[in-house]
């Protein structure tokens, strides 16, 4: 079985629309089989962003990683009017990005890249809803990692549901740096860790 967080050359393709509206602002996205939460927005990534939106800091820049067609950094860029990237593995997502990004009318680059693999620049805010079907290796190798991207002050925030092991790997954070849990709703942990 192909999952989103793979590429999938002979997947059928089947576009089509998912509308969004946040406040006074109203969005539309292109997606595809083959990627995240095809049909809706993912609840779990609304509940990060929002939650997030609510605490609203001044931040310059952000990264989202394992970023599907786009949806939180494509929204984050236009609420809080700033530039910002994108990455993942999935090539059909990060096509879609591309194109929801020009469809919105936003600066978010995106583009690939395992994990961190070629980030070369550090931000204010990462941001993720990590992929947890790719295993708890590599949620945590997203989660420890971003660390080193952070700006002084910088802060990485993340959704994992509670029965997909949010408790325990927020416990294994807490020993890299300061860890708060800022929102829980329908099992979904929405956390953020800074650096010690």
């Amino acid at each position: 079985m192909n999952h989103y967080f793979t590429n999938n050359e002979n997947l059928k393709s089947n576009r089509h629309d998912i509308s969004f509206t946040y406040h006074d602002y109203t969005f539309k996205f292109i997606s595809d089989n083959g990627v995240f939460s095809k049909n809706k927005i993912d609840y779990g990534s609304f509940l990060l962003l929002d939650t997030y939106l609510k605490d609203k800091q001044n931040i310059k820049n952000f990264l989202d990683v394992g970023c599907g067609y786009g949806f939180i950094g494509i929204v984050l860029s236009k609420v809080l009017n700033i530039q910002g990237e994108g990455i993942d593995i999935n090539k059909r997502a990060l096509k879609l990005a591309i194109e929801n990004a020009k469809l919105n009318n936003v600066s978010v680059s995106f583009k690939e890249s395992n994990i961190y693999e070629n980030i070369n620049t550090t931000y204010d805010l990462i941001i993720t809803n990590p992929p947890i079907r790719a295993g708890k290796i590599v949620v945590l190798s997203i989660l420890k990692d971003g660390l080193d991207y952070l700006n002084k002050n910088g802060e990485l925030w993340c959704v994992i549901r509670k029965d997909q092991g949010a408790k325990s790997i927020i416990k294994e954070l807490s020993h890299l740096g300061k860890v708060e849990i800022k929102e829980k709703s329908k099992g979904f942990y929405i956390f953020f860790i800074k650096k010690n």
